[in-house]
């Protein structure tokens, strides 16, 4: 009926002539956007948020874990995959290419990802071409997350957990993962809390460091440290002696007397060696015995054979 203001969508006219109904008007403010919703730990009155307040007042312990910011990996090509997962690297999700021939590496990938619970997915060449920037990848391609870095104090915690003194492995400019990724299998062979990286001009935990711990990465934690040297010398304000491999070290390395209480190895790159920071950091600096002739080994074989020493004497 015309006139009717109860109709569903009518206007009805006020006193002073302003409309207040429909979309515009007085209520077109209330129609704007708002921006998206906080997250239910972010809202004061969330249970969540209340939850995270007071997980974090029973434990300040320290920061979790962190990923490299960066993302997913790649590991292209089925020699690549089938390494990949007898490395046990933390593989995510495993793409066959459609059509993919079979053949005994892809049925040992299919049967490794089956009991291992990792997703496989079959998606077009050109799709595989794509996710893997155009890598040859034979029909095969594996994906690999972030890593996710301890903070340095959790390889404190760790030690004291374990009831032991702490042992951790620094390194300084080791650009090479292959290195890095040897480090981690020495620590977890001869009993090292974990390992410490700088964040910047540094190797990181790639899949090429994950392939050459052969699964060693899985057992020992890998901190990353914004400073370096500011961050050694936290170690020795909780306790720790810093030693340097150098070599002109002013003392050799079967003549270390630290080795039985809380230690920091500080391991250098194969050409340049300890930072001077770092070196002036160092309470003492120690070098390896060789044959004459022979100037310095690379970071991985060099923190080993230290690692072992260390061992040999906390045993005694």
């Amino acid at each position: 009926m015309a006139g009717n203001s109860r109709r569903r969508g009518a206007t009805r006219k006020t006193a002073k002539g302003n409309p207040s109904a429909g979309s515009g008007g007085r209520v077109r403010r209330g129609l704007e956007g708002r921006g998206p919703t906080p997250k239910a730990q972010d809202r004061e009155n969330h249970v969540a948020h209340q939850r995270r307040q007071k997980a974090g007042a029973a434990s300040p312990r320290r920061p979790q874990r962190r990923s490299t910011g960066g993302e997913s990996e790649w590991v292209a090509g089925r020699n690549s995959v089938v390494e990949a997962l007898r490395a046990r690297l933390p593989v995510s999700v495993v793409y066959v290419a459609e059509g993919a021939e079979r053949d005994g590496r892809l049925r040992e990938v299919f049967r490794v990802a089956a009991d291992r619970g990792i997703s496989l997915l079959e998606v077009g060449r050109p799709e595989l071409d794509r996710l893997t920037d155009g890598a040859v990848h034979q029909g095969l391609a594996a994906r690999v997350p972030a890593y996710e870095y301890a903070h340095p104090d959790d390889l404190l915690a760790r030690a004291a957990e374990a009831g032991e003194p702490p042992l951790i492995v620094a390194l300084d400019s080791v650009t090479d993962p292959r290195n890095l990724g040897a480090v981690v299998r020495s620590a977890a062979g001869f009993g090292a809390h974990g390992v410490l990286v700088p964040e910047r001009r540094s190797a990181g935990m790639t899949a090429a460091a994950w392939k050459t711990s052969a699964g060693a990465a899985a057992r020992v934690p890998v901190a990353q440290a914004t400073n370096l040297t500011r961050q050694l010398k936290a170690y020795q304000d909780a306790g720790c002696m810093v030693v340097g491999l150098a070599s002109d070290g002013d003392v050799s390395l079967p003549d270390l007397d630290l080795a039985d209480g809380p230690l920091v190895v500080v391991v250098g790159s194969e050409g340049g060696g300890l930072s001077r920071l770092v070196a002036e950091t160092c309470d003492q600096l120690v070098s390896i015995p060789m044959a004459a002739g022979l100037e310095s080994l690379n970071a991985g074989v060099a923190a080993g054979i230290t690692l072992y020493a260390v061992d040999r004497a906390r045993r005694r």
